[in-house]
């Protein structure tokens, strides 16, 4: 077995233990956990010393997925995924079927459909959403590196995925749009 398909296997272990990983997303390093685990969402909140007012974002495998998580999705939205050819946020209102606090106050979630080999292979073969949120302290730069990574954060997630610790993927997180209800739309980060 190489490695790229043990640090898979080892991902998604901790995830159904409801453990928090470290690991590197499609954009930067991030913090996970099982999305639909309040308990698991509710330690990243305190290792991040994030206030849980600010939601997080949650990554799928497939777009086809989206619908098992937003009460609806406007048809708009799979054009976007479609023809977006960056890592693409997209803010959905009427969240349902995730851990309760993780959905924003105005129950919205946002939701990336993920590619690349190692984390749309750990979110396929979870079979749930996972969470992420940069790999920093609240308040903190974003992590461009892996070394970039706080030693305190660290030691505060259960695993660590031992892959591209020495890759830069690239230097800014998802362009995030918000959708709203009547299928209209706004770029809130370009």
């Amino acid at each position: 077995m190489n490695n790229l398909q043990q640090e898979i296997e080892n991902s998604v272990a901790a995830l159904k233990a409801g453990k928090v990983i470290l690991y590197p997303t499609d954009t930067i390093w991030g913090i996970g956990a099982d999305a639909t685990n309040s308990k698991a969402v509710q330690r990243i909140y305190k290792i991040k010393k994030r206030d849980t007012e600010k939601s997080m974002i949650i990554l799928l495998d497939s777009k086809e997925k989206i619908k098992d998580y937003v009460v609806e999705v406007p048809e708009i939205a799979y054009e976007l995924i479609d023809k977006t050819r960056v890592p693409l946020t997209i803010v959905y209102p009427k969240a349902k079927n995730l851990a309760k606090n993780l959905v924003a106050k105005n129950g919205s979630i946002a939701i990336r459909v993920v590619n690349g080999e190692y984390c749309s292979a750990v979110v396929r073969q979870f079979g749930k959403p996972i969470v992420s949120t940069s790999a920093n302290l609240s308040g903190e730069a974003s992590p461009v590196t892996f070394g970039n990574i706080s030693k305190e954060l660290i030691n505060k997630v259960d695993y660590v995925v031992d892959l591209f610790h020495s890759r830069i993927k690239t230097l800014k997180p998802s362009t995030v749009i918000k959708m709203g209800e009547d299928g209209m739309f706004e770029i809130l980060r370009p």
